[in-house]
């Protein structure tokens, strides 16, 4: 009797939830990717800034956080205010 108590109830899947399942997966691990992109850029960036240049560096986060937007990765907020405290930080260093 105790072991009838402790089975778990299972439902089956439909198919449109597997399918689901399966690309919120694969949209989860190219977001991922991305995002390691732009923190790389961003990194990168910071290192420019250090030596006294970035701008270079500074177009490239740009164009990565609004194709970001685009693709719906970041929101349009987010990268606004990115942009902004990248640009204040080149300012600020020259």
């Amino acid at each position: 009797m105790a072991d009838e108590k402790k089975q778990k109830v299972v439902k089956k899947k439909t198919p449109t939830a597997q399918k689901r399942i399966i690309t919120s997966k694969a949209k989860h691990a190219r977001n991922r990717a991305f995002k390691a992109s732009v923190r790389t850029a961003m990194n990168s960036f910071s290192a420019a800034v250090q030596t006294g240049e970035g701008v270079k560096e500074l177009s490239e986060v740009y164009s990565l956080m609004d194709k970001g937007v685009k693709k719906g990765v970041f929101k349009l907020n987010k990268a606004c205010r990115v942009k902004s405290r990248l640009s204040s930080k080149i300012k600020t260093a020259k």
